[in-house]
């Protein structure tokens, strides 16, 4: 898995390639972790390259979501591929998550 991240607009961009699990979600939670510490009010996670996630996937976007709530930052999931989508709809989190299907949707959602 590869995270690439840039900044557009204002907005921390985060762009994850490859399968999200086990195995590669810490490395996900590490660079989350990096903004959600510096309080960063504005994040986009484009997953338009995930091709599969599992439940340690979600536990890294609930704890990123968490953090940035706390903080009233804004978090925004992007360009999900579908059965990406259907993981966090399986577990009845799409109602929680602002979740886009574009990043200029995305940038909307954040107020960029």
């Amino acid at each position: 898995m590869k995270v690439n991240c840039s900044i557009q607009n204002d907005v921390q961009m985060v762009e994850v390639e490859g399968d999200l699990d086990f195995h590669s979600s810490p490395n996900l939670r590490q660079t989350l972790n990096q903004f959600t510490d510096k309080k960063v009010p504005k994040i986009i996670i484009n997953l338009k390259k995930v091709g599969y996630m599992d439940s340690s996937g979600i536990a890294t976007f609930v704890e990123a979501l968490q953090k940035t709530k706390k903080y009233q930052g804004k978090l925004v999931l992007s360009e999900m591929a579908p059965a990406v989508r259907g993981v966090f709809e399986i577990a009845k989190l799409d109602g929680i998550f602002n979740l886009t299907a574009t990043n200029q949707e995305a940038f909307q959602k954040v107020g960029a």
